[in-house]
């Protein structure tokens, strides 16, 4: 077995974004004192044994459906070339859900005090929360009826790399932290605005990935939102979702301005200005360095937004 072809089935460059999304969850908890290091630590590893498993079932599920073809203007997917058969790659879907959902629980265990009584139903959201999770990595475009094919796979992106993996992220450390605490401080929802910020950058990626592959998914009926409105207006799209993604962090900071030095995340903003004005210029056989640039912005937005409101 090839352990080369595994990694690259495992698209290692996708896995800043995954990483982003809780990153953001982790810095929002720590500008408000909730960070806790464990409980950090076994979410990113959850996010990343998540992405991991949607790449992999992503890989099985095109493959199976038709999506991945040999006139498929991307990287050229392992079971389409031939290097994993379809059989061991649902395996190890079966393989990454497992580990998964065992890493999920895991975290609960540390993240949740079960000598409250509450805390069981606590247990019972987030727990539906993590299966709901690996079910979602998992239909995207496997199954009889992905929801990847139908159109759904930005909405569905905005919501786990978005609110779940902001949001969850900070409300897990959070209750962790009032667990602890005799000084019980309202959650702020305004946590929310930089989470969507993350979830709709996560949205770019998967709308560049579509606009890459708009020919080849016509060809293989998948219907995404740029087969069903085409380049033209996919970029302008594209545009919309990566500019509300700015108005929801600027809105976030001014709400929670305090001193010159929040405004320090700004200076990422030149990367996402970039992005949207090389998907006007390029053709679609020619943005495939843009998902890569889009998720590293990404990133690069987070680390520097949490040190503009810790600093």
């Amino acid at each position: 077995m090839n352990l080369k072809s595994w990694i690259e089935a495992a698209r290692l460059r996708t896995l800043p974004l995954a990483l982003a999304s809780m990153l953001m969850g982790c810095f929002l908890a720590a500008i408000n004192g909730y960070f806790d290091v464990k409980i950090a630590s076994l979410i990113i590893l959850t996010a990343l044994l998540l992405q991991i498993l949607s790449n992999y079932a992503n890989d099985y599920g095109d493959s199976i459906h038709g999506a991945d073809h040999k006139d498929r203007v991307g990287p050229k997917r392992t079971v389409q070339a031939g290097k994993i058969t379809s059989s061991q790659m649902r395996n190890a879907v079966i393989l990454f859900s497992v580990l998964s959902f065992v890493s999920g629980v895991l975290l609960l265990i540390v993240a949740i005090d079960f000598q409250k009584e509450s805390s069981w139903k606590t247990l019972g959201f987030f727990l539906g929360l993590g299966i709901f999770c690996i079910a979602g990595a998992i239909l995207y475009t496997a199954g009889k009826k992905p929801y990847g094919y139908m159109g759904l796979g930005d909405i569905a992106v905005l919501i786990f790399f978005g609110w779940i993996a902001g949001g969850g992220t900070y409300f897990l450390q959070a209750q962790a932290y009032f667990q602890s605490s005799t000084n019980f401080q309202t959650i702020s929802w305004d946590i929310f605005l930089p989470a969507t910020s993350c979830g709709l950058f996560a949205v770019g990626v998967l709308n560049l990935n579509n606009i890459r592959d708009i020919n080849s998914d016509i060809l293989a009926g998948k219907n995404s939102i740029p087969v069903r409105i085409g380049k033209e207006k996919a970029s302008i799209y594209h545009a919309s979702v990566l500019i509300l993604a700015w108005v929801c962090a600027l809105i976030f900071l001014g709400l929670n301005y305090q001193k010159p030095l929040n405004l320090l995340f700004l200076i990422t903003l030149p990367l996402f200005i970039r992005n949207i004005v090389q998907v006007f210029k390029r053709n679609d056989m020619e943005l495939d360095p843009l998902l890569k640039q889009l998720a590293l912005s990404t990133l690069f937005f987070v680390v520097f937004f949490g040190i503009s409101f810790l600093i």
